[in-house]
């Protein structure tokens, strides 16, 4: 995994994020950092000041200007405020991979060594909190097994109105529905399901828990599908969903569906329509 640090001039903020996350020395985590408008300047004296106090040398670090081929190379982004992610977006780099620190760190250009220790103890704690919860951890895509239903069952529960039980979903791996889960380290972060009949594939489900949303997760199980589809020879792969749900209905154009029909009140609670959605190959 790659992790890139984003700020302004990549002399102070970015900086002490990366020397910080490298002392983690986290299996197959690379990491690096750039600004939106740096100029080839040394490390801040007061950054490199207050890292060396926590043990960490970023003083021979020199600031570098984001390119797209950093941004698309990269797994994930963290910048350091909300405006940087704004930039990147606006320069289409994918929502998917941009987050913000902490919810953003405020500069310390110009502070005192006062100003640059608060700033630094802000990043340290928000990169210790992203490391508790796994958040550096690659994502595994894998065949849903038994032990796995229990997790899947309460993710259903979190997700839908009208939720699989443990006994249906245990049931329906039983008769052949091909499910994926997507899992960190030993959390499952999602699912799908989806059945085959001669050359046509139906998606019974994906959900993603919410705090891991807008990660790629959703696009990584579809991703699955499609390797089944081919591995079968599918001639499509086809799934409902609720009318109002414009997030995931973009996700799935994004991969490639398209509308292809509607299904009246398919959905209750609240009863509601369904959009078909249908993947051709």
């Amino acid at each position: 995994m790659t992790v890139l640090f984003v700020c302004t001039g990549n002399t102070c903020r970015s900086p002490m994020a990366e020397g910080y996350l490298v002392s983690k020395n986290l299996p197959d985590v690379n990491v690096q950092s750039r600004g939106l408008y740096a100029d080839g300047s040394p490390v801040s004296e007061n950054a490199a000041a207050v890292m060396q106090e926590a043990g960490i040398d970023i003083g021979g670090h020199v600031s570098k200007t984001v390119t797209k081929e950093d941004a698309e190379k990269a797994d994930k982004i963290l910048c350091l405020s909300p405006s940087h992610q704004a930039a990147l977006l606006s320069a289409g780099i994918s929502p998917q991979k941009l987050f913000v620190l902490g919810g953003g760190i405020s500069d310390p250009f110009g502070g005192g060594i006062d100003v640059y220790r608060a700033c630094r103890d802000e990043i340290l704690e928000a990169i210790d909190r992203l490391i508790a919860d796994g958040f550096f951890e690659s994502v595994t895509v894998l065949p849903m097994e038994a032990r796995h239903i229990p997790a899947v069952a309460k993710l259903e529960k979190t997700c839908f109105s009208q939720p699989w039980t443990e006994e249906g979903l245990l049931e329906s791996y039983r008769h052949g529905t091909r499910f994926f889960v997507a899992e960190k380290g030993d959390r499952l972060l999602g699912y799908a399901g989806v059945n085959t009949v001669l050359d046509e594939g139906y998606i019974t489900n994906i959900a993603v828990f919410p705090s891991y949303r807008k990660q790629g997760i959703a696009t990584a199980l579809l991703t699955k599908i499609f390797e089944l589809a081919k591995e079968k020879g599918l001639s499509f792969v086809s799934l409902e969903v609720r009318v109002s749900n414009m997030e995931a209905i973009a996700l799935y154009e994004k991969a490639g569906f398209t509308e292809e029909g509607r299904r009246k009140e398919f959905y209750n609670a609240p009863k509601e329509d369904a959009l078909i959605m249908t993947k051709r190959f």
